[in-house]
Order: C-alpha cells, then sequence, then structure tokens
C-alpha cells in the first residue's frame, strides 16, 4: 500500500516541528540547569537532549517509512516505525542510569549548593507548555494516521509533563528550606526530584518497550482475530473462516485467511465473494491490506 503524500507529509511536518521544539527546549534547561547548578533541571536537561534525539530519529522514521513496497521489502518499510520506537526505549533507559547514580551521588556522598532562581521555574513552565503543546500535535496525528512512531513521540513528552513538575514540586521544596531554617531538610528535595524523574522515565521505557517488542513480533491485536472471523463467517455464502492472521508494518495492518465457500460457485461469483469479504474486513479493520483464499466447501 502506498502512503498517500498528504498523510505523509503531515506525519513529518508534526515530526518536525517536535523536533525544532526539542532543540529549543534542550538548550534552555541545559543554560538555566548549569547557571543554578540544580541537578532535577540538569536531569531534565540530559532528558531533553535525549527527547531530541529521539525526535530526530523519529522524523527521519517517518520519512522513510512512508517509501512504497519493493522487491526487497514486500510489506513496505513501515517497521522503520517500529524500531524508532525501539531506539527511544534505548534512550530512556539510559537517561535512567545517568540520572539515578548522579542522584545518589549527590544524597550519600556530597551535595552541591543549588541557586533556586525565578529563571528555574521559568525554564521548567516553558517545557511544560512547549511538551503540551507538542504532545497533543503528535498523538492527534498519531491517531489520525495510527503511527506507532508518532505515538511513542507523544507519550514520550506526556512523560516530561510529568518529569518537570516534580523538578518544580523539588524547587519549591528547596525554596522553603532557605526561608525557613527548620526546613534544612528540604534541601536534599532536588535529588530526590531528579529520582522521581527517573522513576516515571522506567515507567514509560518499559511500557514503551512493550508496546515496540509486540509490534516486531508481529503481535496482533487482542481480540482482533475473533472480531475478523465474526464479521466474515456472517456473510452469505461463506461456509467457514480460518487460517486468520494478523501482522502490522508500522501503521498498516496486513491480513490474510482462509475461507470455505460453496463449491457450485464459478469462478466470478468466488471473486465476488472475495471482494465482499475484503470491504468486511476493512470495516472492522481500517485500512487494512487483505488477502483472501477461497476454498471449495
Amino acid at each position: 500500500m502506498v502512503i498517500p503524500s498528504q498523510e505523509n507529509q503531515e506525519k513529518q511536518a508534526a515530526a518536525w516541528s517536535s523536533l525544532i521544539a526539542a532543540v529549543a527546549l534542550t538548550a534552555f534547561k541545559f543554560v538555566v540547569g548549569l547557571l543554578t547548578g540544580s541537578l532535577g533541571i540538569l536531569a531534565e536537561a540530559a532528558h531533553s537532549g535525549l527527547d531530541l534525539a529521539a525526535a530526530g530519529v523519529t522524523y527521519l522514521a517517518v520519512r522513510y517509512s512512508g517509501r512504497p513496497p519493493d522487491h526487497t521489502h514486500l510489506y513496505g518499510h513501515g517497521k522503520i516505525e517500529n524500531l524508532s520506537a525501539l531506539s527511544e526505549t534505548l534512550l530512556l533507559l539510559g537517561t535512567c542510569v545517568w540520572i539515578i547514580w548522579e542522584a545518589i551521588h549527590r544524597l550519600v556522598q556530597h551535595r552541591l549548593e543549588v541557586e533556586v532562581t525565578w529563571w528555574s521555574f521559568a525554564v521548567m513552565l516553558t517545557s511544560i507548555a512547549i511538551d503540551f503543546s507538542r504532545s497533543r500535535v503528535l498523538a492527534r496525528t498519531a491517531k489520525k494516521y495510527n503511527s506507532q512512531a508518532l505515538e511513542a513521540d507523544a507519550l514520550h513528552f506526556r512523560t516530561d509533563i510529568w518529569g518537570s513538575s516534580v523538578v518544580i514540586l523539588g524547587l519549591i521544596a528547596m525554596k522553603a528550606a532557605e526561608w525557613r531554617p527548620d526546613l534544612a531538610f528540604l534541601k536534599s528535595s532536588d535529588a530526590l526530584a531528579a529520582l522521581g524523574v527517573s522513576a516515571v522515565v522506567m515507567w514509560v521505557s518499559v511500557k514503551l518497550g512493550h508496546q515496540t517488542i509486540d509490534a516486531l513480533l508481529d503481535t496482533a491485536p487482542p481480540g482482533m482475530e475473533a472480531r475478523i472471523g465474526a464479521a466474515v463467517d456472517a456473510l452469505p455464502g461463506v461456509r467457514n473462516c480460518h487460517n486468520i492472521r494478523v501482522r502490522y508494518s508500522g501503521p498498516v495492518p496486513f491480513i490474510d485467511l482462509h475461507v470455505l465457500v460453496d463449491g457450485e460457485q464459478t469462478l466470478t461469483q468466488a471473486h465476488e465473494l472475495t471482494e465482499t469479504i475484503e470491504k468486511a474486513i476493512q470495516e472492522v479493520v481500517p485500512g487494512a491490506d487483505v488477502t483472501v483464499h477461497p476454498e471449495p466447501y
């Protein structure tokens, strides 16, 4: 199936806007994190840096996954999107390792003074606003075109919102420690906030990893085989539907199945029935590439 140019352009536009936002946000966080010494902000900056890499991979994946099938890729290039999602999972896990190590190092061995300024809050609030905007655009486009790469990117950036919120809470706690000497224990909140960010990132990594592995192993969505079988068995002229197989190549589902039909049918009648079956399946699974193998009953 050839992906329409309009669809591919819209997906690329969503991925490109995410890439531009990631560049600006990563630079902003690193500068403020270095100036204030906040590990929470630096952890978010590192996370945004990986977001930048992930956004770049997603853009390339969306760009090349829309290529039509060729003699070496008979199902098209849609699996590139699945590989993109896998790379995001690995990047997220790498972020977790660094954040946890640095946070424990600060908590156990030494503490660095963190200067909490209005810039600290400005960068995190800006991050939340940008991540909210781009996650909505990516999620909307992913749902419209059933794109796993954009869906993974959207989920990735939604977790950034949660992580940024945790960092803001840590900064507020540290500011409270400056105002109230009896709350000095809150000075560790920045490192604890960084651990909170890593917990969120790890949760998302596991979720993304599970989805990616399912896609790469051609795992069919739960209940899809039963829904297809019920839709086909209900058609007049179909005696039985069996050997249903489903696999996805990126956003495109490929479905093939065998049906038993009346042996008295002519070749033309059998062909018309297969077209009816294909339409019935496409109502259950929109956009599916369907192959029907009729057998005489």
